[in-house]
């Protein structure tokens, strides 16, 4: 699937493999695997949580920028910008095409 595309659990898995993490999809969800239990981190979800996403756009020097409308850039500085309906999807984006490219692979159930 296209970088640019990516939305949901198949973004929240994208950079869940971007970071390394096991996890496996439940219910449409990303769960991490091997954590800790912990209610806010049980489930993985970057693309709409700012206290997991945001650590990445800050440590990945990611800028941010309201692009007009309902659409946001996102911009690391060396891939190029990646867009999104969000701040957060746009950012994501970003991350997951500068680690794996315009194209990602999906596991089955994504």
């Amino acid at each position: 699937m296209k970088t640019s595309k990516l939305t949901g659990a198949a973004l929240d898995w994208a950079v869940a493999k971007c970071e390394g993490l096991t996890v496996n999809i439940d219910g449409g969800m990303v769960r991490l695997i091997g954590q800790p239990f912990d209610r806010h981190y049980d489930f993985w979800a970057p693309s709409t949580d700012w206290e997991q996403g945001g650590p990445i756009i800050a440590r990945e020097r990611i800028s941010v920028r309201d692009d007009g409308g309902d659409r946001w850039a996102a911009d690391d500085g060396i891939h190029g910008a990646a867009y999104g309906p969000t701040p957060l999807i746009a950012a994501m984006r970003c991350y997951v095409a500068s680690k794996l490219g315009d194209k990602v692979e999906l596991p089955e159930g994504l």
